[in-house]
């Protein structure tokens, strides 16, 4: 079994209206299947109100199945005695930092939650330091959090997550309120703890140039998964994306737009690189 395993899972809110009374139920995530490997970089794309940040809060015990059945390392999410270990495996950075950020020093803010977990103090800070190391957040160790831009907020919430050694982090929206600069400083932490610390990432977002890396992307769009593969493999269906109101990378649909010109461009170009060796290709048909 993967680190995450989802079966079937179906989440259901229901509208009340200003009585109380019920005015309708809307499935939110609608029988959705995952298997996520340890190491894996995931990432689940979707416009607003697709079900992706609520698929995301049921793999930390934050949300429970209205049906099916969702595995956390191989424990079921509705066992209420494993909901401790659950939120300590799948560790959870939202969306905007100051809402995670409690700390008056960055250094303390970041040993919060392994003193929480009981940690001996020693070990505290041997974890404070190589999570702050591993973001490139070290050196702001004793600034105070509420000087810092969005990107390093950012960057010290995912070492927050980081210090209580999670086997997982799950990124929802991580980037959202972050300005270009501020999103290219998270995604590139995002990718060193990957390929450096071999945490399994789950990364949620709707800013396409930042799944380009991962292992596998998932689609989602009225709740359901529309489109799963590798990222090459996703983005080569440009058209059925913008039918779900999703962009592409720029130079995705560059190709996209030259192909249908006639150039002799493969599909799935992801970034400049690959780009420029297709037109350089062409160039030598030409």
């Amino acid at each position: 079994m993967g680190i995450i395993k989802i079966k079937d899972l179906v989440f259901e809110y229901i509208r009340r209206d200003e009585e109380g009374n019920v005015e309708g139920i809307t499935k939110a995530v609608d029988d959705v299947n995952l298997d996520i490997k340890q190491g894996d970089f995931v990432a689940i794309l979707g416009h607003n109100g697709s079900g992706k940040s609520t698929l995301a809060k049921h793999m930390n015990a934050i949300l429970y199945p209205s049906e099916g059945t969702v595995w956390v390392d191989g424990k079921n999410t509705m066992n209420e005695e494993d909901v401790w270990d659950i939120r300590q495996t799948a560790g959870m950075v939202f969306q905007n930092p100051d809402n995670q950020i409690i700390g008056q020093i960055v250094e303390e803010d970041v040993g919060f939650g392994p003193e929480n977990m009981g940690v001996a103090t020693k070990e505290i800070w041997e974890r404070v330091e190589e999570s702050l190391k591993a973001v490139g957040m070290y050196e702001f160790r004793k600034h105070s959090p509420n000087k810092l831009s969005g990107g390093q907020k950012q960057r010290v919430s995912i070492a927050g997550v980081i210090a209580m050694h999670p086997k997982c982090i799950i990124l929802d929206e991580p980037t959202a309120m972050l300005d270009p600069k501020g999103r290219k400083e998270v995604i590139r932490a995002i990718r060193a703890l990957n390929d450096v610390e071999k945490i399994t990432v789950i990364l949620i977002t709707h800013y396409m140039e930042e799944v380009i890396y991962a292992d596998k992307v998932y689609v989602m769009d009225k709740g359901k998964v529309t489109m799963q593969g590798t990222p090459k493999e996703v983005f080569s269906r440009v058209e059925e994306l913008k039918e779900l109101r999703l962009d592409v990378p720029q130079v995705t649909l560059l190709a996209h737009e030259l192909r249908k010109e006639g150039f002799p461009i493969p599909q799935g170009i992801l970034t400049k690189e690959d780009f420029r060796e297709a037109i350089l290709k062409c160039q030598e048909e030409f």
